[in-house]
């Protein structure tokens, strides 16, 4: 019998020299309309006390599902059909929800994927934070609760964490709802953290800092990490042991710089070449990213390139202008006084037809708000924004919505964004039914050709947002925007939910039509990997103004800002060399 001893940091049971995390043989289903699914199939792994593992692997393959069966979260149907999850010597599976809610939060945290569906519109952040606290008993007085929801957000890194705790989801950004959970998720100091896409949603610079604290609590707590990630850079850098994970099945695992340095499987070779990196350059081959072997590329890829290139070297006009552009949002505060935020100030720039240009910068640097200008869905405070010549500012009726016709979004969030109530079909339909596109057939034919186009089967065409991962509901997202043959698409953060796999997918897609049509493209990313593959110019914000601008390889060459010299320092893997 193991002998059970006490860690004196947490006052918590410790068993020296088992695993703190076994899962022997793991089998998942999910009951479906069209019977049982078997979504995870034999899974062995362990992590060790004090040990960061990352599972990788794309949409769809069981990495989730994996990990929600720990805690006993697995979505609507799904049921542990086989197995064992053994945590701290523990045997979880068949434990009661009560058992189970006795370990869930309090020895193993959970940072969830989705930030708009996990924290409820109506209760105010503070609200949130301090309900985990009391649940998992880490503090009692309201004095000693609120102390302790204030310390969450900062080790979140969250500035001015006693405001923000009166505020609401609404009035935070995507990362900024993502450090919340983040927070919620360590607030206990659990043994294990389970964290499903934990730094998806944030800029590269707050990435650094919530990881970092991630391995403060590896070696101040013995706290174990086990991440869920499509960033193949993060699991260099910040896991010990990886998990590679297709179709259900762990196809390869083992220490995480040697598999990416020499990956063995032809699946894992496929992820760490699809992986984008500092040292990428912008229209690399579409073989590249779908293919192990990119030698046989052929005349079409050729054609492509110097269909490419060709356009490079071609002035274009401008067909989106910037000029002055400022956005102030006047914020209700105690007794009924109003105060003024300047969210964007004084930028500018231009964006040639049949170019991309990024803009970047840390969450609530007023790049998505820029977007949201350039798509007039926001009033535009001072300033203009040309739209082929035509300032979108004074369009209306008629004329506005002929221009949403030419200029089509691709929002952060795929979850918010698709109407849970649509299916696939109608949900990419939807644009060519309100412009009146068409006949029923056609749009029909419209629907399955653009799913072929974004890499989903045409047998998706009856299923629900829910049905899909979150990957899968990006792409809905992208087919979308495409179906009216739009000339520009804003892209906010439209790759950052998706696996390298399908991320390289829709990066190749976004670079044929852009050449095929002459497509124009504004990028808001904090991914600056991504921004190296698919950039012309880089316009790099901070604090609602534009700090430095200049051709993509001038900004990666030649920063010249410390704040830009610091983005690119940030980024996860940048010095690690991915095998080929």
């Amino acid at each position: 019998m193991t002998e059970t001893l006490t860690d004196p940091t947490t006052s918590r049971p410790t068993n020296p020299g088992t695993p703190l995390l076994e899962i022997t043989d793991l089998q998942v289903g999910f009951k479906t309309q069209s019977g049982f699914v078997q979504a995870v199939r034999g899974v062995n792994f362990t992590l060790e006390q004090g040990e960061r593992l990352a599972i990788v692997g794309e949409s769809g393959s069981g990495k989730s599902t994996s990990a929600q069966a720990v805690i006993k979260l697995l979505a609507g149907t799904g049921e542990v059909t086989g197995g064992s999850i053994k945590f701290n010597g523990r045997e979880l599976v068949g434990l009661s929800d009560k058992e189970m809610s006795e370990i869930r939060g309090k020895e193993i945290g959970y940072v969830p994927q989705d930030p708009m569906s996990n924290l409820n519109p109506l209760w105010s952040i503070g609200f949130q934070v301090e309900e985990a606290i009391k649940a998992n008993g880490m503090a009692t007085g309201k004095h000693a609760i609120r102390a302790r929801a204030v310390e969450v957000l900062q080790e979140a890194g969250l500035g001015d964490a006693a405001t923000r705790l009166k505020q609401y989801p609404h009035e935070f950004s995507g990362g900024m709802r993502q450090r919340v959970l983040i927070g919620i998720g360590l607030s206990s100091r659990p043994k294990l953290l389970i964290a499903d896409e934990p730094t998806s949603a944030l800029d590269v610079t707050v990435q650094r800092v919530i990881l970092d604290h991630l391995e403060t609590l590896t070696r101040d707590f013995g706290t174990s990490v086990l991440f869920i990630t499509h960033d193949l850079g993060l699991a260099a850098e910040r896991a010990e042991k990886l998990v590679v994970m297709y179709k259900g099945q762990v196809v390869e695992s083992g220490p995480s710089k040697e598999i990416l340095a020499n990956p063995q499987h032809p699946y894992t070779q496929r992820l760490v070449a699809a992986a984008p990196s500092l040292a990428s350059r912008r229209i690399q081959s579409k073989v590249q990213h779908q293919h192990v072997d990119i030698a046989d590329a052929g005349s079409e890829d050729d054609e492509l390139i110097a269909r490419a290139q060709e356009r490079e070297h071609q002035p274009a006009k401008d067909l989106i202008v910037v000029k002055n552009l400022e956005k102030v949002y006047k914020l209700r505060g105690k007794n009924l006084q109003t105060r003024e935020l300047k969210a964007v100030d004084d930028v500018s720039f231009a964006i040639p037809k049949g170019t991309t240009t990024a803009l970047v910068g840390e969450s609530g640097s007023g790049k998505s708000t820029v977007a949201k200008l350039v798509l007039q869905l926001e009033s535009i405070t001072s300033g203009t924004v040309q739209f082929d010549g035509i300032d979108i500012g004074a369009l209306k009726g008629k004329e506005l919505f002929d221009f949403r016709r030419r200029v089509q979004p691709v929002f952060q969030d795929p979850y918010g964004s698709l109407d849970p109530m649509y299916n696939v079909g109608n949900t990419i339909a939807e644009p060519l039914a309100t412009h009146k596109v068409g006949d029923k057939a056609s749009r029909r034919a419209r629907v399955l050709e653009l799913l072929d186009q974004v890499a989903l089967p045409k047998s998706m065409v009856n299923r629900y947002p829910n049905e899909l991962s979150g990957g899968q509901r990006q792409r809905i997202a992208v087919a979308r925007a495409l179906a009216l043959k739009p000339e520009v698409i804003v892209l906010d953060e439209a790759v950052s939910a998706l696996d390298v796999l399908v991320q390289g997918q829709i990066l190749d897609l976004l670079t044929e039509l852009q050449t095929e049509l002459g497509l124009t493209y504004l990028f808001i990313t904090h991914d600056l990997a991504v921004v190296r593959l698919v950039a012309d110019n880089v316009c790099v914000m901070r604090k609602g103004q534009i700090v430095e601008k200049a051709t993509t390889d001038e900004v990666f060459a030649a920063p010249k800002e410390q704040y830009t010299k610091d983005l690119l320092a940030a980024i996860p893997g940048a010095g690690f060399e991915f095998g080929r």
